[in-house]
Order: C-alpha cells, then sequence, then structure tokens
C-alpha cells in the first residue's frame, strides 16, 4: 500500500484533483472521435488524454501500442511495462512543466466514442460469492443443501462465449429458447425468457500469456493480470434452469455479456487490497494465498436510475488469484485478452443482493417498482468504487445495458 510521501500528487488537469478519476485511478480505454480512427486513451477527470500523439513526441519506446485499436498490445508488453506507462502518465499529469504538451490532447469525455477496449480472446464465468451460491442453491434446490459438495473447495466456474461479449451502451436483445413454466407437466416450450436477469460482477483481464501445459501460481496473478472491469452478466433464468443439468449453464447466458469501456488498471487497485473474509476448509496447496487478496470494491446496481441493490465485492469467498490459479491448474493457457469473471457479487443483507433472482427470491418477492425480473425497455447500469492511492475513492466504469424486445 501506498504511504502517504509516495502517493501520487494530485493533477493538473482542470476538475481531476480530488475527484474519483484522478491519477491514482487513470483507466485505459479505446475511443474514436469525430472521424477519427479508434485509439487508446486514458480517463482523468472528465477528459481523455489521447496517448498516442503524446507518447510519440516524446518519443515513447512502447508508443506505437498506442496507436492501436484494443488495449491487447498494451496489456501483452507485460507487468514492468505497465508500471513504467502508468508512472509516465502520473508524470505528464501531474507536472506543470508538461501542461503545454498534454493539454492539446485531452478530449472531453462527452465528445469520445467508446469502443470494446480489448479483443476477448476466452471468457470463464466464476461463480466466487458464498452468499450468491447459498441464495440460488436455496431458491432452486430448497429441499436440499443450498452448496454442492464441491464448492468450498475450489472456485466453480464455466466456460463462456467470447463472441458475445459487447461494450457498454450495447442494447440487449431479449433471448429465445427453451423454457419450462414452473409447475408445468408437459415438457418444454419455445419462446421468449419471460425471467430476464442481471448479474453484477468484476471482470479480471489477463495481459500476459502462457503456453499450453503452464500453471499460474496464485502468487503470479499480477504478473498476468492487467487490469478490471465491471461486468454485467445478463441472464435468462427460465433458459438457464430447464438446459442447466448436467452440464451447467449455456443458452442462459450466452447471449450477452456487458463489460466497461474502461479498464481500471490491477496497480490503481493495491490501496483496495482487503484480507478474504475466511475460507473453510483450508484450501489445498496450489490456491493457498497471501494475504491480502481481497478488494473492496463497492458496487451499485441502477435499474431505470434507482439504486436498487449495493453488493460489497469484499464479501467475496473465492480471490482472483484462485480463480486464475483453478483457470490453469490443469495447464490450460492463457491469451492476451482472456476474460475471466467473478460470478454475481452479493452480501449477507437483502439489500447487497446482485441479480434480481435473488432481489425477488426467485421471483416470489417483488422488489422496487413491484418487479421481479427485467421488461422490454429497462436500463441496468453498474457502478463501482473503491479505495485510491490518494485517500479518496476512485471509480470503476459503468456498465449500461437497454432491454429490447425478443425478435
Amino acid at each position: 500500500m501506498n504511504s502517504p510521501k509516495n502517493r501520487p500528487q494530485n493533477s493538473w488537469v482542470p476538475g481531476a484533483a480530488g475527484s474519483s478519476y484522478d491519477v491514482d485511478n487513470l483507466p485505459y480505454g479505446v475511443f474514436t472521435r469525430d472521424e477519427e480512427p479508434p485509439r487508446v486513451g486514458v480517463r482523468i477527470g472528465d477528459f481523455v488524454l489521447d496517448v498516442a500523439p503524446v507518447a510519440a513526441g516524446e518519443m515513447l519506446d512502447s508508443a506505437h501500442v498506442f496507436e492501436a485499436t484494443s488495449l491487447n498490445p498494451l496489456m501483452g508488453l507485460g507487468r514492468p511495462a505497465w508500471h513504467s506507462v502508468r508512472s509516465w502518465l502520473v508524470s505528464l499529469l501531474t507536472e506543470e512543466t508538461e501542461r503545454d504538451l498534454v493539454e492539446p490532447n485531452l478530449v472531453p469525455v462527452g465528445d469520445a466514442q467508446l469502443q470494446m477496449p480489448f479483443e476477448v480472446a476466452d471468457y470463464v464465468d466464476f461463480y466466487c460469492s458464498l452468499q450468491h451460491a447459498t441464495n440460488v442453491g436455496r431458491i432452486f434446490r430448497p429441499d436440499q443443501e443450498a452448496l454442492k459438495p464441491n464448492w468450498r473447495y475450489l472456485p466453480v466456474g464455466y466456460h463462456g462465449r467470447a463472441g458475445t461479449v459487447v461494450v457498454s451502451g450495447t442494447p440487449v436483445q431479449r433471448p429465445s429458447g427453451q423454457r419450462v413454466s414452473t409447475g408445468s407437466t408437459t415438457g418444454p416450450t419455445y419462446g421468449s425468457s419471460e425471467r430476464l436477469d442481471i448479474e453484477a460482477e468484476l471482470g479480471f483481464v489477463v495481459g500476459v500469456s502462457t503456453e499450453l501445459g503452464t500453471q499460474v501460481p496464485t502468487s503470479a496473478f499480477a504478473d498476468h493480470v492487467f487490469g478490471v472491469t465491471l461486468l454485467n452478466d445478463w441472464s435468462a433464468r427460465d433458459i438457464q434452469s430447464w438446459e442447466y443439468v448436467p452440464l451447467g449453464p449455456f443458452l442462459g447466458k450466452s447471449f450477452a455479456t456487458t463489460v466497461s469501456g474502461w479498464v481500471t488498471p490491477l496497480e490503481a487497485l493495491e490501496a483496495a487490497r482487503v484480507e478474504l473474509p475466511g475460507q473453510d476448509p483450508e484450501p489445498l496447496h496450489y490456491l493457498k494465498v497471501d494475504e491480502p487478496a481481497g478488494y473492496d470494491v463497492d458496487l451499485e446496481v441502477l435499474l431505470n436510475g434507482d439504486v436498487v441493490s449495493r453488493p460489497p465485492y469484499s464479501a467475496m469467498y473465492w480471490s482472483a488469484a484462485q480463480m486464475l490459479a483453478h483457470l490453469t491448474v490443469n495447464g490450460a493457457s492463457l491469451r492476451t485478452g482472456d476474460l475471466f469473471a467473478s460470478g454475481t457479487v452479493s452480501g449477507d443483507e437483502p439489500a447487497q443482493r446482485g441479480s434480481f433472482l435473488e432481489l425477488s427470491w426467485g421471483g416470489e418477492e417483488p422488489f422496487g417498482d413491484g418487479r421481479t425480473f427485467l421488461r422490454d425497455g429497462d436500463e441496468v447500469t453498474l457502478r463501482a468504487s473503491a479505495p485510491g492511492a490518494l485517500g479518496g475513492r476512485i471509480a470503476l466504469g459503468e456498465v449500461t445495458g437497454r432491454i429490447e424486445p425478443a425478435r
């Protein structure tokens, strides 16, 4: 963690100092402006720094990566380069002597159209909240143990669909498929989902790849993971509940997953590290972590502009380092752009549940304006913040999606 004397100074950029996008944040994205080609930008206050011309002007060795149409070339450089670039950006944005070079390349956020920030190589979604897993077990299997026997021994996950990961703001079409009505004895029918849901999650973006057959230990997590993005794992619960036995989620999940247009560097979350809430039984050797391995990230779920839930990521049972270690323990390789997500973030209290399935307790207890699941035209936004190195809180980029009717 940063001691007071090692903390970066506030930015000279107007409005940035003391904001949730000061130099202790500096998330990366890919943006366009007018008819210009996409390139890498960095958020500072209410501006986006167009990094490519500044890097070219200073003849930075890695200048070419900022001209790319995705973050993948930057992410592939590795941790020493990530740190070096971040230090350079902090200097640019805090030292008045750099102002003449930087200021002409500051673009108002409202003038920047955010693109998908990285090319998704593979996508894996975990199921790592004890509270969420317990709630779901009680809803779906009320006469059985809420948790399956393996849950406390490994981070449970499934392989998702990389091609349907979309950037915030992309409309989400209501999916169709097979579903069985509650109490039906006549088998499935085909139609659009009537129990469309959200899942508030954190996504972790891999920068450094590995060779097939390589295991990544928990201690190497920060050497491979470039940053964090908010993530909404849209879920069709009626399709999911019919299809998930015996192999798990498939069409009920694969129609859309939304991520933020901003990727927060892992280094920016160093001040947010906290100890895990406790694991019993003790994890197997390859899943042991050095504490603090959790993150103090507070999420908010907004439905049509109203906050309906505040899930705390600090309650997460399995850490991101353990997710990555388990993902690779069989020798599965990593690729630049791999995305793995935490699974729904939920806390102990009803107002901390990160899905409508839980908030409505399986559709039996309407919440908010009397609803249970998503209606056409609904807009869902995820927000989050975490402690920053300057003593305030940094913001993770928002994730928004609006539901469109089924075709």
